[in-house]
């Protein structure tokens, strides 16, 4: 496919002069993408969309299910970027245990913290829709007091940016001039919302919106976090699933330099074929993985319940502490006093309930300030 995507123009950084790349209007023309290309992947992604959410009923409540897969999502968008952040760091940093790396959980946090805000605007009938706005909003928090703090938090970029290389000369890929970017931001905008434009089904204009804004890289930092945040923004959007139940970083976390690849190919070649393509079969691997994470979940978590119903020394305490695990899987006794507004000791006979049944575990091996896991749900949440 050897379709013009963009024109160049030179532009002056550094004392330089290089050729940046200012991409057309979407969606593609030139010929247009071709349905043959992307129906019966779309229709696959669909389907397994429609799967994901219906097998969300198995579990008591779905509330533990988006507790987990945000977390995942926050996660691995962020170590796409570098960070080294686990589960377990994120798992013990709520429950105000000690992190060394306080930095990279900081900024999965403040991923959390964006997608929250956008989630909480779309759902608001007063609320921001999709646009500049809303991203810059987000953008806002998630450079708030970390690595790119000075990198204009909340604000559109002023001076050219580069990816790849040490300079904009030896880059592999120079985006618009910022003078170019308010208006193809608002192109791109104009396209989420004119649902006259095109026939082209939701999840395809997703995939080539979230192209688009890479290409477009209006932030000095955080374009790639915020991106796949706009993936998750224009699947609420769109109503493509009810609840953020997939991770889709995960998989492009795995295969991190076919997804840039493809990405540059759209630029290089004119090639949305075969971005769509890989998109649309991410949704249907994502999905899958996410249902049968759900699935072994619930396994597990029933499994667990029924031992406990089935000890005739469990109480009311330690029946309520066991269904806020799933929300609270790392904790101390203090925590579980907290949470279930009791006393000391209900909170500890609860705790050591649970123990002695071989549903959480003692990680600190002390006699005082112990910390408990819920390990076997930890560990396969972070498989």
């Amino acid at each position: 496919m050897n379709r013009n995507t963009g024109t160049y123009v030179i532009t002056t950084t550094l004392s330089e002069s290089v050729r940046a790349f200012v991409p057309h209007p979407l969606p593609p023309t030139g010929p247009a993408l071709a349905s043959g290309v992307y129906a019966e992947l779309n229709r696959q992604a669909e389907l397994a969309l429609a799967r994901l959410a219906g097998v969300s009923g198995l579990v008591p409540s779905v509330d533990w299910l988006l507790y987990s897969a945000i977390r995942k999502e926050a996660l691995l968008t962020s170590q796409i970027e570098g960070t080294q952040a686990t589960l377990t760091d994120l798992f013990d940093e709520e429950a105000g245990f000690k992190v060394s790396n306080t930095e990279d959980v900081e900024e999965v946090t403040n991923y959390l913290r964006a997608f929250r805000l956008v989630q909480g605007q779309l759902r608001d009938n007063q609320g921001l829709p999709v646009s500049i706005r809303l991203l810059c909003d987000a953008h806002r928090l998630l450079l708030d007091g970390v690595r790119g703090a000075g990198k204009q938090p909340g604000e559109l970029r002023r001076s050219q940016n580069w990816i790849g290389g040490t300079r904009p000369g030896n880059a592999a890929f120079v985006p618009p001039p910022p003078e170019h970017v308010p208006v193809l931001l608002a192109d791109m905008e104009h396209f989420i919302h004119d649902d006259e434009a095109t026939e082209l089904p939701p999840m395809v204009k997703v995939a080539l919106i979230h192209a688009q804004f890479e290409t477009i890289h209006p932030f000095l930092d955080g374009n790639g976090r915020i991106g796949r945040l706009l993936i998750a923004a224009l699947f609420e959007h769109w109503g493509l699933l009810a609840e953020p139940l997939m991770y889709l970083s995960g998989y492009l976390k795995q295969h991190q330099a076919e997804y840039y690849r493809l990405l540059s190919a759209i630029r290089t070649e004119g090639d949305w074929e075969a971005w769509v393509t890989f998109f649309l079969e991410g949704v249907c691997v994502a999905a899958g993985d996410a249902e049968r994470n759900i699935i072994e979940v619930a396994s597990l978590v029933a499994a667990d319940r029924k031992r406990l119903l089935q000890s005739p020394k469990a109480g009311p305490a330690s029946y309520r502490l066991f269904e806020m695990l799933p929300m609270m899987p790392r904790f101390t006794i203090e925590r579980v006093r907290q949470q279930l507004d009791t006393t000391f000791p209900t909170a500890t006979a609860a705790v050591k309930m649970l123990e002695d049944l071989g549903i959480v575990t003692e990680m600190t091996g002390q006699k005082k300030n112990r910390s408990y896991s819920y390990q076997d749900y930890v560990e396969l949440l972070s498989r």
